[in-house]
């Protein structure tokens, strides 16, 4: 439930100011939002399906070519109505990245969407905020999350437009949620506290058992908080060049190593390690496949 968009992908001089033009270096479109997740996750080597919509156009053809590529399954009709949304990024040399992205299809989700889905055959669901803040998925959306018993292991990441989430719609993500996994910025948005540690505390307070949350904090690494515990994991050193798609990167690859046993700590770990390597290459969809990433988990420990 983690809408796929079409990135229209801009390497820039540096973001323009209001009046300016960005001097662009380069240019590519490419799957991009939810779809950035699904591969992490499926590179972790977890099985992952598409639950979102797709619409019908330019847009759109490049997200099923995308989740064809990838061998990932497209659970519901397609929408004839619209094309895919789109969100332009623009990436600056430090390979910090700007968004302003309009939805499409996958900002439309009906009651009867989500009907054809077999909620009951997967382990694991992840829900962006994106797709609650959309004011033509949200209500379905609530809906399911306040009705739908088949929901096993909620991951919730709260997206960059938490700010914008009606309060019912975030209190019925937040009340189901298993873990947590947001940035910094908005775990400070959902709890009011600027320590990324604290905030991490604040939000597994509610979780279920087993359950938890995750803070990302950049090139600081992560705070993993598991009940009263909190642990600190450290982050993997690398040279960025496009962070596009880090942050989802890290939330797939989590899902998929504690979906195979791993606790909240050890799937912390390998995510770090995932997300850091996928800002090492241009592109949204950049992360390793598990065998690079377990080969740097043991030249770590040898080390």
């Amino acid at each position: 439930m983690s809408g796929v968009v079409a990135d229209l992908l801009y390497e820039v001089e540096h973001v323009p100011s209001a009046g300016e033009e960005a001097m662009v270096l380069g240019f590519s479109i490419a799957p991009g939002g939810g779809f950035n997740a699904m591969v992490a996750a499926k590179r972790a080597g977890m099985m992952v399906c598409y639950g979102g919509s797709i619409g019908s156009g330019p847009f759109s053809s490049i997200v099923r070519e995308g989740l064809n590529a990838e061998e990932i399954p497209f659970l519901r009709t397609q929408d004839l109505k619209r094309d895919q949304g789109c969100c332009s990024v623009l990436i600056d040399r430090d390979g910090e990245r700007t968004f302003v992205a309009s939805d499409g299809a996958e900002g439309h989700v009906a009651p009867d969407d989500l009907k054809q889905i077999g909620f009951a055959e997967f382990a694991w669901t992840l829900l962006s905020g994106y797709a609650l803040h959309y004011a033509g998925s949200r209500d379905a959306l609530c809906g399911w999350l306040e009705t739908e018993p088949n929901i096993s292991n909620l991951v919730f990441d709260p997206s960059p437009v938490v700010a914008s989430i009606p309060q019912k719609a975030l209190h019925a993500a937040l009340d189901r949620a298993h873990w947590i996994s947001a940035n910094a910025r908005e775990a400070t948005t959902l709890t009011g506290l600027s320590d990324p540690g604290k905030a991490a505390t604040a939000l597994a307070a509610s979780r279920p058992p087993q359950g938890g949350a995750v803070v990302r904090n950049g090139a600081e690494g992560c705070m993993v908080a598991i009940g009263s515990a909190l642990h600190h994991i450290p982050p993997y050193r690398v040279r960025a060049v496009d962070t596009n798609g880090a942050g989802d990167a890290h939330v797939g690859s989590f899902i998929a190593r504690i979906s195979q046993g791993d606790t909240g700590v050890q799937a912390a770990e390998y995510a770090n390690i995932a997300a850091a390597l996928s800002t090492t290459q241009k592109g949204p969809a950049t992360a390793p496949s598990s065998a690079v990433v377990l080969e740097v988990m043991e030249r770590k420990e040898a080390g």
